[in-house]
């Protein structure tokens, strides 16, 4: 039994991959299948190699004290503005045994707008473009993906939901309809730098290297996002064609000054979305929640959302690897992420007890949530894509649905890749 639920994100890759090949527009236009192992190939190398492989972990482990140095400056900030609610010390004396107060507007959130500072300092001056460039030069080698697709999956990588087109967006108007759906996958399974920042704060307490995983995840679904991308919206070779022929003019400053100024303010935009989100979020949920508190009470307690969404999910979780007692408070997770935010579902597993999840578990659970594909998403995305390309707005509003189902899958696989190479 042991052996089996050590393998069993077997089966979970092989219903996830047939969820897609179901989902597709058109089931006898596959990719082939030495292209489809392939990918998965590339996913579970990509998955061993940085989880099993010291040096690379460690390399990758090096992004730990980066964070950790952004972090101690932004303390710095926000507690000058801020004061102890920003981190400064406490003009009073704490009850014995109580915790200084963890204020994350104030402590957290600043980060966000800190690395989108830095990240657009970081592209003007070439250093970020030359990693989304070489990213994307990895991607066409290994995967045969048009030279925009590559570009796009490089810029998924560092830039957010809303940025990542910029880098694209010479392009839209004449790429094939598989390349557009893919481009709209790899930005719902991976999560920009700035987000990338603000989870693994959250989670520093509960997931050790926290930085690192989120990095590994975001690289292991690349491959997996292409890979039910092209199931669900076959093309052929012919179609996904579309080469990057000169530099794209989409993300431009005038010089160091304006990148600071233009990505200070692009992250204060952030920094109050996320806000306003989890403010809402939360509101909904414990209206939900009253709402479903009216119906009788089930096994003695009342219905609650998560109870639901654990109840939906939880069969799912199992599949990617997580044991049955588990796999509710996973599928509460796993729902909170999908139908609602995120972030939202990272806060609640940080605020889980310990011991909740095991340590192979809390890890399938890290790397399945890691992604943006949740509704909200979904009008952002759709709304950025046809704002830059007003010809193709139909078009990507009929493939937005598509792309949310498709991210949350992609995420999953990379979730039971994680179950696979690590040892319960």
């Amino acid at each position: 039994m042991e052996l089996f639920d050590q393998f069993r994100g077997l089966i979970g890759l092989a219903v996830l991959l047939g969820l897609a090949w179901a989902l597709s527009e058109n089931r006898a236009g596959h990719p082939g299948w030495r292209w489809t192992l392939g990918a998965l190939a590339l996913q579970g190398l990509l998955a061993v190699l940085i989880l099993r492989v010291p040096a690379v972990w460690t390399a990758v482990g090096l992004a730990n004290s980066a964070v950790s140095a952004i972090e101690a400056a932004t303390l710095k900030g926000s507690a000058y503005m801020f004061g102890y609610l920003g981190g400064a010390e406490l003009p009073f004396a704490l009850k014995e045994g109580a915790q200084p107060p963890l204020v994350i507007a104030f402590q957290i959130l600043p980060l966000v707008i800190v690395f989108s500072a830095l990240a657009a300092l970081l592209w003007h001056w070439g250093v970020l473009r030359w990693m989304v460039n070489g990213l994307a030069f990895l991607l066409r080698r290994s995967l045969g993906v048009s030279g925009v697709v590559g570009l796009s999956g490089g810029a998924s990588m560092f830039l957010g939901v809303v940025e990542a087109p910029l880098v694209t967006r010479a392009w839209f108007a004449r790429m094939s309809r598989g390349e557009l759906f893919q481009i709209m996958v790899l930005t719902m399974a991976t999560i920009s730098g700035a987000i990338l920042i603000l989870y693994a704060t959250t989670l520093r307490q509960t997931v050790p290297d926290a930085v690192g995983h989120m990095i590994a995840a975001s690289l292991i679904s690349l491959p997996a996002a292409l890979l039910i991308a092209r199931l669900m919206v076959p093309g052929t070779l012919e179609d996904i064609a579309t080469e990057v022929e000169r530099e794209d003019p989409g993300l431009k400053y005038e010089g160091s000054i304006d990148a600071i100024v233009k990505g200070t303010m692009d992250g204060m935009q952030l920094f109050l979305a996320v806000i306003a989100v989890i403010i809402v979020v939360f509101a909904f949920v414990a209206l939900a929640d009253q709402a479903l508190a009216l119906l009788p009470l089930v096994e003695g307690e009342p219905l609650t959302l998560k109870r639901i969404f654990g109840w939906l999910f939880s069969p799912f979780m199992w599949l990617l690897g997580v044991p049955w007692a588990e796999a509710q408070a996973a599928g509460a997770l796993m729902g909170t992420k999908a139908v609602l935010n995120e972030y939202v579902a990272y806060l609640e597993l940080a605020a889980l007890a310990p011991g909740t999840f095991g340590p192979r578990s809390l890890l399938i659970v890290t790397y399945a949530l890691c992604g943006v594909a949740n509704l909200a998403s979904v009008g952002l995305l759709v709304s950025t894509i046809g704002t830059l390309c007003p010809e193709r707005r139909a078009e990507t509003a009929g493939l937005g649905m598509k792309s949310w189902i498709a991210g949350n899958l992609a995420s999953a696989m990379t979730g039971a890749w994680i179950g696979l190479v690590t040892y319960a």
